[in-house]
């Protein structure tokens, strides 16, 4: 494999888990599919459990389900007569990664910026001369 392999390799990589990221948080953006996501960190639940508390349809709350379950964050399964709904917890670890990641990049280059505006003589004309 030469570097332009590696090179398509590495940006298939890129892609494919941006679209990943892109289901997930776009599925995430519904307050409703959020509020699922959290009452399903307490536990599987049927789809008429996770509806009970809402005005909505049964169909509504399963076409919630069915996002979440496009973007792999929910899985549904059969257990005897019940198909509960299951929180993948490795596909939210994969958002906190790519959140923390992020976050830790921003929080060191604004640190790299305080400690330019707080070091002691530096001025614009010591810095305009060199």
């Amino acid at each position: 494999m030469d570097d332009d392999d590696n090179a398509d390799t590495a940006l298939q990589d890129t892609t494919m888990e941006g679209d990943t990221l892109s289901r997930a948080f776009a599925a995430l953006a519904d307050p409703t599919r959020r509020d699922l996501v959290s009452r399903l960190t307490l536990g599987d639940a049927t789809v008429g459990e996770l509806a009970a508390p809402y005005e909505m349809s049964l169909q509504a709350v399963s076409k919630h389900l069915a996002v979440l379950e496009a973007a792999g964050l929910v899985t549904r399964r059969r257990d005897a007569q019940r198909r509960p709904v299951h929180l993948e917890v490795e596909a939210l670890g994969g958002l906190t990664t790519w959140i923390d990641r992020h976050r830790i990049a921003a929080e060191a280059r604004m640190s790299r910026l305080e400690a330019l505006l707080t070091t002691p003589g530096t001025t614009d004309s010591q810095e305009k001369s060199s």
